[in-house]
């Protein structure tokens, strides 16, 4: 695990068990966790313990300690592919809303896009730990909360806003159709959301 998780640490790990090649007295500084596998202890004249196994506790934390950074490195890396994925999803779904817009489906191109953003910003907000309290939140809900804990600017959040309204246009039947524009600049603005706000 370790050796493909924090390879630059194997070594360290390792090196606890081995004894010093060059070693002609055991004491505090080589002693191994080896030597307390084996219960080997120094003692002096009168028979007190010098060096014994609580000597290589100290080589054990030192594992342990590596151990929780090839945790806290297992569970960034598992980060990192769930995002990547993430990424991969969203690029298919935009692409499939460029389609939907070429072929003159406005309202489902914007809906897809619509959808999109709305999973990156609840992404983003678990990702900065914000609590998401309502049951079914959407966008404008969403960025409020992302720049209520400044996790964007003001300019942004307008921007984020705009892309809700027009996707509200897409959504809902209103008194009119929205324009091939308006999809084409919620398409865009979505994709770039999705690769700039983390």
């Amino acid at each position: 695990m370790i050796s493909q998780l924090l390879p630059e640490r194997l070594a360290d790990f390792v090196r606890p068990y081995e004894k010093p090649k060059n070693r002609r007295v055991v004491e505090h500084g080589s002693y191994v966790i080896e030597d307390y596998l084996q219960n080997l202890a120094t003692r002096n004249a009168i028979g007190e313990t010098i060096v014994g196994p609580a000597s290589a506790i100290p080589q054990f934390y030192q594992q342990l300690n590596i151990l929780r950074s090839v945790e806290r490195r297992f569970e960034s890396s598992l980060f990192d592919i769930r995002q990547m994925v993430q990424a991969d999803i969203f690029d298919s779904e935009l692409d499939a809303a460029r389609e939907l817009l070429k072929n003159k489906f406005e309202r489902a191109a914007g809906a897809v896009a619509g959808v999109v953003l709305e999973k990156h910003l609840l992404g983003v907000c678990q990702a900065h730990k914000i609590q998401v309290k309502k049951k079914n939140p959407g966008i404008n809900d969403l960025i409020g909360l992302l720049k209520e804990k400044e996790v964007v600017d003001i300019p942004r959040w307008r921007f984020v806003q705009h892309l809700a309204d027009l996707r509200n246009l897409c959504d809902h039947n209103k008194d009119r159709e929205p324009t091939r524009d308006e999809v084409h600049d919620l398409i865009e603005g979505t994709e770039k959301i999705t690769k700039t706000l983390y």
